[in-house]
């Protein structure tokens, strides 16, 4: 049985990874942030009693449900905004009031388009990348260096053996360190 200490602590030092982990997969911090805030409350109230070694598992599943619940959600939304937006045949421009603030210095918005447009290719090069890997060595991956998971916690959630866990890894960075340095990117 975790102890609330415990609860707490795995908490604070999962929320970092968790965040980056939603933000990767619904690309608006916003969301993600929702997303993370509603997997812990659902670990903490249904599984706060559970004993601590298996907290990480239960939550990296509570995070995928909710992500996949947040996707469910927004295409019944978008499926309601596009029938509804049809109905409007007006041209009158909306103000939107956000596009006239000044962005912080050393924030994204306010880098240079420039910087922004580079930013974002590189972005959206590497995105690309990871999506083109085969879906075992993309979980692996994911999990292993975007959810910070040792390799027995991604070969437990994945179900499969260490060992193919380290190969999904190691297939993984090659494939994308070669394809990215093709294209001239180098991190």
């Amino acid at each position: 049985m975790a102890s609330d200490k415990e609860l707490a602590d795995f908490l604070a030092g999962v929320e970092r990874r968790a965040f980056k982990q939603a933000v990767y997969a619904v690309r608006d911090d916003d969301s993600a942030l929702d997303i993370v805030q509603d997997a812990m409350i659902k670990l903490a109230e249904k599984y706060g009693d559970r004993p601590a070694a298996e907290l990480p598992l239960l939550f990296q599943r509570i995070l995928q449900n909710a992500t996949h619940d947040f996707f469910r959600r927004q295409k019944v939304r978008n499926t309601w905004v596009t029938l509804f937006s049809s109905l409007n045949h007006g041209d009158d421009d909306e103000f939107d009031p956000l596009e006239t603030f000044e962005a912080e210095q050393g924030s994204t918005g306010a880098e240079s388009s420039e910087q922004r447009l580079e930013r974002e290719q590189v972005l959206m090069v590497i995105d690309e990348e990871i999506q083109k890997l085969p879906a075992r060595q993309r979980e692996a991956f994911l999990m292993r260096y975007w959810e910070d998971m040792d390799v027995a916690e991604t070969a437990a959630a994945m179900g499969c053996s260490e060992g193919s866990v380290k190969t999904h890894c190691s297939r993984a960075t090659h494939s994308l360190a070669h394809a990215l340095k093709a294209k001239g990117i180098t991190l």
